[in-house]
């Protein structure tokens, strides 16, 4: 027995020791554990009509103060080509697609690091803009093209507007779903991860602003059996509006809303939608919707990237031009949506329609009550 306890001495290190090294590799590895979808408090939870805005008190991402003069060399970080525009958000950049070259969508600002170490290594801490709730954490940079990234919910008369953090090197300790933070709070460091890979002397900050699409997108994300699973905070459910529109407003009204600047942001195009009821974006963003229950269709009034800025029931004459279709486009503002780079719609037969990526749009919007 004295022989057996002798043994056990070092057997039992030896198996903790290899339950933690098998699961660490298992965590870090090229198929990271799925996300577990966030809180639906965190996500859903009614906000007051008496909240205040959050924005009195927002501070920049990172040290870097020069966020809105994008003109100034090394505030933003262009992408290979040296374009300082590629930085920016909208169509502004250009991707291939079926061999030819197509604009593509960026959907946020991306801001250069002010300090690097001797390997090259971006230094900067991200901070938290505004009083908020971590809503997501994403660890693993090889599952997503914001590598890991954190979303913070922030409570506006509006309702949640959510706030993105991408390409972290790492995050802070304690960062975590339901942590309360202030203005200024670290939540990590300056990266460059990414499922596709950026140098590390491009590393930066990518930051976006925006509204979730559908709160039940995790639920139609898995019925499509697609991975990762990243919850309602996957990229193609927050949909970003211009941070850099965003900033320069609350600069001049810092006590103004959320609300209040998408009323300044222009409409790229106005759908006609079939619709079993109102989707739940509007249930969300009540103060976005006008007039009564729809009918049976509804108006909806998009940014280039598909942001609802305003939607209401549509009249009798409307639902009368959609008849058996599904969507119809009303009108497209050109000057607006400009080079497209979305690709939500396109022309047939010098028809705006609904492209591909724009019937997955009308899909994510109205679920789960398709017509």
């Amino acid at each position: 027995m004295s022989r057996w306890l002798r043994h056990l001495v070092w057997i039992v290190p030896l198996v903790i020791f290899d339950i933690w090294f098998f699961g660490h590799r298992r965590g870090g590895g090229c198929e990271p554990p799925v996300s577990v979808e966030e809180p639906a408090a965190i996500l859903e939870q009614e906000v007051a009509p008496e909240t205040h805005p959050p924005w009195a008190r927002l501070v920049y991402p990172t040290d870097q103060q020069g966020i809105l003069q994008p003109g100034v060399p090394g505030v933003y970080q262009p992408t290979a080509s040296g374009n300082p525009d590629s930085a920016m958000y909208g169509s502004v950049r250009t991707g291939s697609r079926g061999g030819r070259l197509v604009p593509t969508f960026h959907e946020g600002l991306d801001i250069a690091a002010l300090r690097r170490d001797a390997q090259g290594r971006p230094l900067d801490e991200v901070r938290a803009v505004a009083d908020g709730v971590v809503a997501h954490v994403n660890r693993f940079g090889g599952n997503s093209n914001y590598g890991v990234y954190v979303v913070l919910r922030h409570d506006d008369p509006i309702g949640r507007v959510f706030t993105l953090y991408a390409h972290l090197l790492s995050l802070a300790p304690g960062i975590q779903p339901g942590v309360v933070v202030k203005p200024g709070a670290v939540l990590g460091r300056m990266g460059n991860t990414s499922s596709s890979p950026i140098p590390m002397a491009r590393g930066h900050l990518h930051f976006e602003i925006g509204l979730i699409l559908n709160g039940q997108f995790g639920t139609w994300f898995r019925a499509k059996k697609l991975k990762p699973d990243h919850g309602a905070c996957h990229g193609w459910n927050l949909l970003g509006l211009n941070p850099l529109d965003f900033l320069r407003f609350q600069k001049e009204k810092p006590e103004a809303s959320f609300l209040d600047f998408m009323a300044t942001v222009p409409s790229a195009f106005d759908i006609l939608l079939a619709v079993r009821r109102k989707p739940d974006f509007f249930d969300r963003y009540p103060a976005l919707w006008s007039g009564e229950q729809p009918g049976g269709a509804i108006v909806v009034a998009c940014s280039e990237n598909g942001v609802p800025l305003r939607g209401r029931a549509a009249t009798a004459a409307e639902r009368g031009q959609l008849g058996k279709l599904k969507s119809r486009i009303i009108r497209v503002h050109e000057d607006v949506l400009g080079r497209n780079g979305s690709r939500l719609l396109t022309r047939r037969a010098g028809v705006w329609v609904l492209a591909v990526a724009g019937e997955q749009w009308r899909e994510m919007l109205l679920y789960p009550s398709l017509p």
